[in-house]
């Protein structure tokens, strides 16, 4: 409303100039020949037609260009209001961290319970651990049930000696576990030999104790 109420207030007020400003040029004309009234106020009336169309079309374009303005603040978002969409979006980061947490204590609570089946645990020795278990006839290859570093390795050899899993240091074999195995899948053709020879190693021990 404000703004209409400009524009009629611009528009009027630049007529009643244009008018007043012609008020002696109409006085001159209506003593004038009809012909020079009429050539007169028609010059008058086109030009205050002309001033008066050119302010209507600046204000429009001026009233254009306000909008866009307008629309454009209003469609641009603030940092805490990006903030707010993209925790919408993606949920709350402390959330997303804490479920990651959670998760990752969940796999490893999992992955020490299979320690306790392994054939065996293989360390460099201190550092890595990588637990192997093969169960002849029911799986192709020997996979890797658990593995760590630091901590974590320390307890899967923990874990191991507690259930009598044999513990043994071979660093190049357990780097490469480590490295090359997920937890869950087979190990690699490459390393099928090693893995085979330790297992072997493991399964005469088993048997030599087993006499005994």
């Amino acid at each position: 409303m404000i703004k209409t109420l400009i524009k009629f207030i611009a528009v009027g007020g630049l007529s009643y100039v244009v008018i007043r400003q012609a008020i002696p040029a109409i006085s001159t004309a209506m003593q004038a020949e009809p012909s020079q009234m009429l050539a007169i106020a028609g010059e008058r009336i086109s030009k205050l037609a002309l001033t008066t169309g050119l302010l209507i079309a600046f204000l429009g374009v001026a009233d254009y260009l306000f909008q866009w303005w307008n629309l454009e603040r209003s469609l641009r978002m603030t940092k805490q209001e990006m903030k707010e969409e993209m925790r919408q979006s993606e949920g709350d980061p402390m959330i997303r961290a804490r479920v990651r947490s959670a998760q990752k204590e969940m796999a490893r609570k999992r992955m020490m319970a299979d320690v306790p089946k392994a054939d065996v645990v293989l360390t460099n020795p201190t550092t890595l651990a990588v637990a192997l278990v093969y169960q002849h006839g029911k799986m192709k290859a020997p996979k890797v049930v658990a593995k760590g570093a630091g901590f974590i390795a320390e307890r899967i050899r923990e874990i191991a000696r507690q259930h009598g899993v044999p513990v043994i240091e071979n660093k190049p074999l357990a780097r490469a576990l480590f490295k090359a195995v997920k937890i869950g899948d087979p190990i690699p053709s490459k390393l099928y030999r090693a893995v085979a020879e330790i297992l072997a190693y493991v399964y005469r021990m088993k048997q030599k104790n087993w006499r005994g």
